[in-house]
């Protein structure tokens, strides 16, 4: 069985059993995949006692869980984990059954294709992005605080990885020609410009990774492409679904 669902933001509730029976019947050779801001690798430093609690019940449960990034993760951290190889792809292992699905990579699971990409421009940062070792960070957050105006301090909150480097996009674009550009799903955090600008009605602007993922969209011939990022359940079209709270089987 394969499940997927959206942005979770260390928040984990949706796999209680209560809420997802499902699992009731699953086993670790069934995957639950999360379309970004995973959250769980998040504290500044090192794991905190909280964070080892999250990850260890999610390692417990009995399925194993996937997840792309989205911009809200601590890439630091994320990419300290060493690179492996699991079913095709490369990967981060947080837990041996929580498992880091890499940019641009293609993964064989139960029998079905997926292609996946993570990260997406951060949308809530209209006061700017702060460094904390400026030495008017205290009065420029100040100031922020004051107006209510959201913002982000870089290493701290804010990671320039949420955006994707060339070599990330070129790799997709090998695995996706060495595939026949040819995949049964596609799982990203956000999405193409043209189906971004069709849920947001403006609202977001093409960037280059909607950029990129407009090109895939284009050459790349698929079943499924689920996203999250928005914040809605969603069925864009008959192919682009986008997740948030909803858990949904897809095999």
């Amino acid at each position: 069985m394969i499940y997927i669902t959206g942005d979770c933001h260390q928040n984990y509730e949706r796999f209680n059993v209560k809420i997802f029976p499902e699992q009731k019947e699953m086993t670790k050779e069934d995957h639950v995949i999360i379309c970004g801001d995973f959250g769980g690798v998040w504290n500044k430093d090192e794991e905190s006692r909280e964070e080892t609690a999250l990850m260890d019940r999610l390692d417990s449960r009995s399925f194993t869980t996937l997840f792309v990034d989205g911009n809200h993760e601590n890439f630091d951290r994320l990419y300290s984990y060493p690179v492996e190889e699991w079913k095709g792809g490369k990967v981060h292992k947080i837990r041996p059954s929580v498992i880091h699905l890499m940019r641009g990579q293609i993964y064989e699971i139960e029998g079905r294709s997926f292609f996946t990409f993570g990260g997406a421009t951060s949308h809530d940062i209209d006061g700017g992005i702060l460094e904390p070792d400026d030495p008017d960070f205290r009065r420029k957050r100040k100031e922020l605080n004051r107006g209510f105006l959201p913002y982000r301090i870089d290493h701290i909150s804010w990671w320039k990885q949420e955006l994707p480097t060339e070599e990330e996009m070129e790799e997709g674009r090998r695995n996706l020609a060495g595939h026949g550009n040819e995949v049964d799903f596609i799982v990203t955090h956000c999405c193409a410009s043209s189906t971004q600008a069709l849920l947001g009605g403006g609202f977001y602007k093409p960037d280059p990774l909607t950029q990129y993922l407009e090109e895939i969209r284009q050459t790349t011939k698929f079943k499924k492409w689920f996203f999250g990022h928005y914040h809605d359940n969603r069925n864009i079209n008959a192919e682009e679904l986008l997740l948030y709270e909803q858990i949904i089987r897809i095999a």
